[in-house]
């Protein structure tokens, strides 16, 4: 999990918590909710794509490699699915055969960003300014993690 440190936490808290109906109350659930998650509401500062773990967790690998701080990313428990935070609008426009998207009229379960939670964890901690995951450079890194598996097949079409 990547973090940033006691201010960074504190300003990823208020940037996750403004887009709350109440952010006092998704606070205050944070702080006393034995899981440590709160439901958020997504499509107002961030959409999120949803991947399955196996191509979620290559993805991530690639996408820091190429811009070094992606946006938020969440795994949820088992790391079945990986969530990437992407502009507003995204999920809306997202084409791709088993990729979820929740946008507008959806809800997102939301761990605290400095604690660890039950069973959603912080692949990478909101940086509290907004960074968020470039939709473009996000189905570039999944074309290229989904390929990366392909490659180390001998061109007989067995893996070795």
């Amino acid at each position: 999990m990547t973090t940033t440190g006691a201010s960074g936490v504190r300003a990823a808290v208020e940037w996750l918590a403004a887009v709350a109906p109440d952010p006092d109350a998704c606070r205050w659930e944070w702080e006393r909710n034995p899981h440590g998650v709160a439901l958020l509401p997504a499509g107002l500062r961030w959409d999120v794509l949803i991947l399955p773990g196996g191509l979620g967790h290559p993805t991530l690998d690639v996408l820091t490699r190429l811009v070094g701080r992606t946006g938020p990313v969440l795994a949820d428990f088992g790391d079945s699915r990986v969530g990437f935070f992407v502009p507003p609008g995204t999920a809306a426009r997202w084409l791709g055969t088993g990729v979820r998207g929740a946008g507008p009229g959806t809800w997102i379960v939301v761990p605290h960003p400095g604690r660890a939670a039950g069973g959603v964890r912080w692949l990478v901690v909101p940086d509290g300014t907004g960074t968020l995951t470039d939709a473009s450079l996000l189905e570039l890194a999944m074309h290229e993690a989904a390929g990366g598996p392909a490659r180390g097949r001998s061109r007989g079409g067995s893996a070795s």
